[in-house]
This record gives structure tokens, C-alpha cells and sequence, in this order.
């Protein structure tokens, strides 16, 4: 199957998670159990679950000039991604996130963008290269909005499908709503653009109808297990998740949406790429951890084959 170049723009983290009996109250000191340094931000696990779901992919961010940013990036190269378009900062350091997990599932997480904030227009600019022959470029929103709007306008003169995951969620432009090709929000996400709570399909109906008269032609609403529900031109309706046992959901947005721009960057039609997504994103959900837990293509293909209708292409 031909596979369309996949450009990710966005952030690149460190997440140092300790794991803990409890949250500790302020001011209080406790001994954590077990601690992990693993690769995170939103553009970096989506870049890694789009080239583990099989897509040719190049990411573009911004890192610092240190020990952090050289894991990082050899962890990209790793995954089999082109990281030409990373630029260095030499006076930010690289993102990190610290996370505190209790025995029970609650977490407290503190994040310090350092060089994701500074990713400029600038820097979308010089790596304007990056964009020839794209199908698709996935964008999302923890680096400043003026690098989103620029890439989504380099996409649209290329001629590629621009995927936006709109989290963390925030005020958006028209102007860039209307280069959006295919938007993404959860139900939260989709509530914090519209105005309208997210329940149900109805209210999912109305969110997308809402949207669409903001100028984005193709809205995929994420609502975890239950699935996505789709609006556009050719199709309204919800595509049902599968039933899995959830052991960490952390990252499975971005294994949906790394999945998506691989099927649509492959030419698929709009159902059965959100098969595709919901699938990737089903398989993480059973692993621990963001980009560790993103699934290579070949299990997507096999739960696409036995777990939904029709056979899987190759």
C-alpha cells in the first residue's frame, strides 16, 4: 500500500513519573515507590504511534541544547522518524513533565514547556522543506498558537490533509479553523470550542454541526471506549470502540490520532480510517505509558481482522 508522507509538528517531553502510595498533601514529603523517565508530549507520542502504525513520518518541535533533548531525539530516530525539522535552543531546556501517580490511579502532573514554548513561526519557516510531498500534517496545541497557524498554512499550500488535535483546549481563530481539514476534540475539548456539553450522540451531532459552521470541513469527536463520533460530507455517525480491559489510557488520544493521519495518508476512506484509529488507540489502552504503549501495525491489522467487519488491507 502506498504510504503518504506524515508531518507532526508539536512538543517533545520528558515525563519523569513516580509512582506513590498516595498523593502527598502540600508541604508534605513522601517516599516514592518506583520512578520512570519516559518520552512524552503530545507531538512526539503521536509521531512515534503514526510510525509504529506504518507511516512514513517527519517531526517538527523544538528542544533544548541538553542531555534531555538528545534523548529525545535519539529515541525519534529510534522509531524510524526524520527529525531535520527539530530545531535547538540553547538557552530553554527541553520540556519536561513531572508526574505524581497514587496506588489508586490519581495523578498530579506539573509541566515546564521550555523549548516547546519557544518553537516560533520562525522555525515552521525554516523547515518549510519538511513539508514537500506531506499527505497529511497532524498538528496540536502545546506549542504557541502562531507555529500552529503557520504549519497549518505551509500544509494547505502543499496540498495536505491537516489534522488538528485541539489539546489542551483553548480559543481558536477562524482563520486557522478554516485551514483545519480534520479536527479532533474530545468530548471535553468539544465542549471547551462549542459551548455544548458532550453526552451523548445527539450532543455530539450539534457540537460537529457547530464546528463545521466555524469552517472545518471534517469533525472526529473522541469519546473513549465508546468510540468517535464523525461528522462530515459523506458521513454522520459514531463508530463503535472495542471493549478492552483499560490498564492506562495516558496517551491513547494520541495513538488515535497518529493512527488516523496513517490510514488517511494511505488513501483510505473516512469510516474505515477511524477503524483504524479506534483500533490503535483500543491496543494502547491495555500497556502502561504514552508512547511505550502505541501498537505496531501489524497487531492493528490483526484486531482489525478479527474484531471488525470486513478484511483488513494490507
Amino acid at each position: 500500500m502506498s504510504r503518504g508522507k506524515i508531518v507532526v509538528v508539536g512538543s517533545s517531553n520528558t515525563d519523569m513519573v513516580v509512582r506513590l502510595r498516595r498523593l502527598p498533601a502540600p508541604g508534605e514529603t513522601l517516599l516514592g515507590e518506583t520512578f520512570a523517565m519516559l518520552s512524552g508530549g503530545k507531538g512526539a507520542n503521536q509521531a512515534v504511534a503514526a510510525s509504529r502504525a506504518g507511516g512514513r513520518v517527519s517531526f517538527i518541535g523544538r528542544v533544548g541544547r541538553d542531555d534531555l533533548g538528545d534523548r529525545a531525539l535519539s529515541g525519534l530516530v529510534k522509531e524510524g522518524i526524520d527529525v531535520q525539522g527539530v530545531s535547538r535552543d540553547v538557552s530553554a531546556p527541553s520540556g519536561v513533565a513531572l508526574i505524581w501517580v497514587s496506588a489508586a490511579g490519581e495523578n498530579s502532573i506539573a509541566v515546564s514547556p521550555g523549548a516547546n514554548g519557544r518553537l516560533a513561526s520562525k522555525h515552521i519557516t525554516q523547515a518549510a522543506k519538511v513539508f514537500s510531498q506531506a499527505s497529511v500534517v497532524l498538528l496540536q496545541l502545546e506549542t504557541p498558537l502562531s507555529s500552529v497557524r503557520v504549519a497549518a498554512r505551509l500544509a494547505n499550500q502543499v496540498g495536505a490533509c491537516v489534522i488538528l488535535n485541539p489539546a489542551p483546549a483553548m480559543r481558536l481563530p477562524r482563520e486557522l479553523l478554516r485551514n483545519i481539514a480534520v479536527l479532533t476534540p474530545n468530548e471535553s475539548e468539544a465542549e471547551s470550542l462549542t459551548g455544548i456539553r458532550v453526552t451523548d450522540d445527539a450532543s455530539a451531532a450539534r457540537a460537529a454541526r457547530r464546528l463545521h459552521e466555524q469552517g472545518v470541513e471534517t469533525v472526529i469527536i473522541t469519546l473513549g471506549s465508546r468510540g468517535a463520533y464523525v461528522s462530515s460530507h459523506s458521513v454522520t455517525e459514531r463508530i463503535a470502540g472495542l471493549k478492552v480491559k483499560a490498564v492506562d489510557t495516558t496517551g491513547a488520544g494520541d495513538v488515535f490520532n497518529g493512527a488516523l493521519a496513517v490510514a488517511l495518508a494511505e488513501g483510505r476512506a473516512l469510516r474505515q480510517a477511524v477503524r483504524f484509529a479506534n483500533v490503535a488507540a483500543a491496543r494502547s489502552v491495555t500497556r502502561r505509558g504514552a508512547q511505550p504503549s502505541a501498537p505496531i501495525r501489524s497487531e492493528i491489522l490483526r484486531y482489525l481482522a478479527t474484531r471488525t467487519r470486513g478484511p483488513a488491507r494490507r
